[in-house]
């Protein structure tokens, strides 16, 4: 065996795989990118919830409220409390307005929730 063969094409062939890795987010990024729209804040509806609301929803159950915004799901982080709107929490909430109940269903069964407030 000739020295470098083998360690040398293990570490070529781990580079190759971490460059295709790197190829395939750049890929996906370039399709997030080519499907972004520019919103303007100001331009957004607040009579209903839509993309980029933030909404505040009490829980009929136990009167909790909570402050979400829906974004899209790429910009979801719920430690943040933006929920993507394709989300079953999203899907609930989208298109209600104030004082309207979302039913979203969750492996615990319907949660229902009031539309409290809605800003951008």
């Amino acid at each position: 065996m000739r020295r470098g063969d083998l360690s040398e094409n293990a570490e070529y062939d781990a580079a190759k795989d971490a460059q295709g890795l790197l190829e395939m987010k750049i890929n996906e990024l370039e399709k997030v990118m080519a499907n972004a729209r520019v919103l303007d804040s100001s331009q957004l509806d607040t009579s209903r919830v839509t993309v980029m609301s933030k909404v505040t929803i009490e829980n009929m159950k136990n009167k909790a409220e909570m402050v979400y915004q829906l974004v899209a799901q790429s910009e979801a982080n719920l430690k943040d409390k933006k929920i993507s709107v394709d989300s079953p929490m999203g899907q609930g909430l989208l298109g209600k307005a104030v004082g309207e109940v979302a039913e979203v269903k969750t492996p615990n069964g319907v949660i229902q929730f009031r539309i409290k407030h809605i800003t951008v």
